[in-house]
């Protein structure tokens, strides 16, 4: 593809290099070569844009004059996305009913839908337009499911759950297993509490391999429009999660959790039971939350705090043995 062309479709302003340049691909900028494309928005690999041999690069509008082609985009990672979808486009399902494939006679079903090998679909459940069901998924009766569906193989949906418009299930995922709810009896075994509340998932919600959303005894557990869920993700029953949140790999939350709009849950953090995470709060790796976070939180650690008071926690950690030592000699005087 020629990079004017690219220019483009891309909205970004070509400098430095000729239009009639033929791309043939995308790499990161420590490995492109001749004929592909690559990119700076981080400014650790600032440096290296003066260096790369890829035929161009995308950059920032303020981004100084380098040897190189670029084209200047107000956001190069967004453009670098896109310009990997001109390269990659997503790929295409004819619309029918695989042979194999188990749909109950009830089953509503929108037009031009691809229904996989041995995909089961059940009673009175309702499918929107082009939906792409792969192999083995799983649909319990009483789901519904708006437009632009799209769930790969071996994803499962429960019974009575609600999903939105254009959503995306990766591998795996069980949206409305039952949430983990038992009660003690007075001999000391578990019994199990029913769990026939629905998982609501609303538009645009992209739910990644192996992540589990749990149904609740009462009420309802929520994703809201816009939430990215990322591997190997645990979102308890009854919880609610808001729109435009990131919940990163192996995040669990606990059951009747809240957590606000645009929130971003980075890989492994814990966040215990019936409490709320205000908007727009960032907790960092490896944190457990015990506690309400307010609204625009940073925060760190395990119980988490606030992110400058975990940094001196971290610093001191090391010389702890020193610090009790001082101390111990102190006292003994």
């Amino acid at each position: 593809m020629k990079l004017a062309k690219i220019a483009s479709a891309l909205g970004a302003r070509l400098e430095n290099g000729s239009p009639d340049t033929e791309i043939t691909g995308l790499n990161g900028i420590e490995h492109a070569g001749p004929g592909e494309l690559t990119f700076v928005s981080n400014p650790k690999y600032a440096v290296l844009a003066h260096s790369t041999k890829a035929s161009a690069v995308i950059v920032a509008e303020d981004f100084p004059a380098i040897s190189a082609a670029v084209l200047r985009a107000k956001d190069p990672y967004l453009t670098f996305a896109r310009a990997l979808e001109l390269f990659h486009p997503p790929e295409r399902y004819a619309a029918g009913v695989d042979a194999t494939a188990v749909v109950h006679p009830t089953a509503k079903i929108g037009a031009h839908s691809h229904i996989g090998p041995y995909v089961v679909i059940g009673e009175d459940v309702e499918i929107g337009t082009n939906a792409v069901l792969l192999a083995h998924v799983v649909i319990y009766r009483g789901a519904k499911i708006g437009d632009n569906f799209f769930a790969h193989a071996h994803s499962v949906v429960r019974e009575n759950c609600r999903i939105g418009n254009h959503v995306l299930l990766q591998n795996g995922v069980v949206v409305g297993g039952d949430g983990f709810g038992f009660a003690k009896t007075a001999t000391g075994r578990w019994h199990k509490i029913p769990q026939p509340a629905p998982v609501i998932i609303e538009d645009d919600v992209e739910i990644q391999a192996n992540s589990c959303i749990d149904r609740a005894s009462v009420g309802e557990t929520r994703i809201g429009r816009g939430v990215k869920i990322d591997n190997l993700v645990q979102v308890g029953h009854g919880s609610r999660v808001g729109d435009d949140t990131l919940l990163c790999s192996q995040v669990g939350l606990g059951g009747s959790t809240e957590v606000g709009n645009r929130v971003i849950l980075t890989g492994q953090v814990g966040v215990v039971g019936h409490v709320k995470v205000g908007d727009d709060a960032i907790v960092t790796p490896q944190s457990g939350v015990a506690h309400d976070l307010p609204a625009g939180a940073f925060v760190s650690g395990a119980p988490a705090v606030e992110h400058k008071l975990w940094l001196k926690y971290s610093a001191i950690l090391p010389r702890l043995p020193e610090i009790a030592r001082a101390v111990r000699t102190k006292n003994a005087k």
